[in-house]
């Protein structure tokens, strides 16, 4: 495992997340939580639970099994081959803060189509058996965290040995859990772009297939509420697709070092968390009104309209300054960079109003279970905290980026994320 060679870094502080203490908390909490909401609703049907006895303790985290084993093994490899090999192009990423690039191979929206083909007509012809997948749910949950816990551990090593050349802390704990490394590669392929799309957002769609095929099987019906809630997931994730690209200019890609945090989101956290609502409601089939189906959509539309188009605009504007917004000549500010600060449109408003649009696709995903239970809310509310403390994050990195000129910047675009609001 070898990275792109980058010029001498700067030491990183240990000031994210609670520091050591707050990473080391992290670092078992964050499996702790994913075990525990897949027995709440594998074994409670979606309700709050506590273990009496250590026996039921033990149970939250299933066994390996040869079946689930070969799945995982089986899913990297097919996703390996359509992105090394498939047709697309490979692109530059965006410069890192010594200037250097890295290479990526962008044909997601191909390997997602071909992904969902074969799943669709694998089910459709009875190759594949949803059920018999998920049944093994429990343990592609614990071989995925393990994963996450061996390519998080390689990394670090694999980081402190380039010594200099990346950022770290120095604090072992700390640095397990952040990373010591940006841009981890197996040969010439970045393995965390590879995994935080391939693997992260592709396999949260493969689940979005399979688990309203599994009530399907089932029940011979796919309920109003789980029909609403993997459609728009579904559309979500292939809009990723769509725009992967953008994904280059992401903080996840550009700032953050590859440790046990993105690991274990790339691998566990975004394919199993993400997909609570439909686990709920194959476990529990809560009612959903056609009304109430109309209402929900509307607010994932609306949503994604927010998130898209300010996304739009900002990937406009990079590439061409001069591009009208809102059918306007867009508003900017210089800076001492020599580039351009944009004041118009969605970046008028908020300095991240693609977050609330985000936010309001989150929240429609869990209405639609109704209020049987908190669990499929769970993403809801870990995602709002998430956003608002990467907007911090950003805002940070701009303010060492910028210095004045931020400042200058903040005093005329004052909301974050919600425009006279917040």
């Amino acid at each position: 495992m070898t990275a792109s060679p980058r010029a001498p870094a700067t030491a990183r502080k240990a000031d994210q997340f609670g520091g050591p203490i707050g990473a080391a908390i992290l670092t078992v909490v964050m499996p702790t939580v994913t075990f525990y909401l897949w027995a709440a609703v594998a074994h409670h049907g979606g309700g709050l639970w506590l273990p009496r006895s250590v026996g039921e303790l033990a149970a939250m985290v299933p066994a390996p099994t040869i079946a689930a084993s070969a799945l995982f093994c089986g899913w990297l490899a097919f996703q390996a081959v359509l992105y090394v090999w498939g047709p697309g192009k490979t692109i530059q990423g965006w410069p890192t803060e010594h200037g250097e690039r890295a290479e990526y191979r962008i044909n997601g929206l191909l390997s997602f189509a071909i992904t969902m083909a074969v799943l669709v007509i694998g089910i459709a012809t009875g190759v594949i058996s949803p059920r018999a997948v998920l049944a093994q749910w429990g343990p592609l949950l614990t071989i995925a965290t393990i994963f996450a816990i061996v390519a998080a551990g390689v990394c670090y090593v694999a980081g402190r040995r380039r010594g200099a050349l990346e950022r770290s802390t120095g604090h072992p704990v700390y640095d397990f859990y952040l990373g010591t490394i940006l841009n981890p590669r197996l040969g010439r392929h970045d393995l965390k772009f590879f995994f935080e799309s391939r693997i992260g957002m592709g396999t949260w769609g493969a689940f979005a297939v399979l688990l309203p095929a599994a009530e399907l099987e089932a029940t011979g019906t796919i309920s109003t509420a789980m029909a609403v809630v993997s459609l728009c997931q579904l559309f979500y994730i292939a809009d990723f697709f769509v725009f992967e690209s953008t994904l280059l200019s992401m903080i996840d890609i550009i700032e953050e070092n590859c440790g046990f945090m993105l690991w274990f989101a790339f691998l566990v956290w975004m394919p199993f968390n993400f997909t609570l609502q439909q686990q709920y409601i194959a476990a529990a089939r809560p009612e959903l009104p056609f009304v109430a189906a109309v209402a929900i959509v509307g607010l994932h539309i609306a949503g994604y309209y927010v998130f898209r188009t300010a996304n739009l605009q900002k990937q406009g504007f990079r590439r061409d300054p001069t591009k009208p917004v809102w059918g306007k000549p867009p508003v900017t500010m210089d800076t001492e960079r020599g580039t351009k600060l944009l004041l118009s449109g969605w970046w008028g408003l908020a300095r991240h109003a693609n977050y609330l649009g985000d936010l309001c696709m989150a929240y429609a995903w869990c209405l639609a279970c109704g209020f049987g239970s908190i669990v499929p809310y769970f993403y809801a509310l870990y995602f709002t905290p998430l956003l608002l403390d990467r907007e911090r994050r950003d805002n940070a990195m701009c303010q060492r980026k910028y210095g004045k000129d931020w400042d200058r910047y903040c005093e005329r675009v004052r909301y974050r994320i919600i425009p006279y609001v917040y």
